[in-house]
């Protein structure tokens, strides 16, 4: 999945942009999660499906 897309995601969810770290960006919601995502241009599937499930995304 292109993390553009997942990013998508996230911040339709309600989750902002934090801040960058080395080579990840965290995202934060009202409540306090976070979430991490790596700055590549494809998530590993397995994991864009895990941070989906985790959040209740689509």
């Amino acid at each position: 999945m292109k993390s553009k897309d997942l990013i998508r995601l996230l911040e339709k969810a309600g989750f902002k942009l934090q801040r960058h770290g080395a080579n990840h960006d965290i995202y934060i919601n009202k409540d306090g999660v976070t979430e991490t995502v790596p700055r590549h241009k494809e998530v590993k599937e397995n994991l864009a499906k895990d941070i989906i499930k985790r959040h209740g995304l689509k």
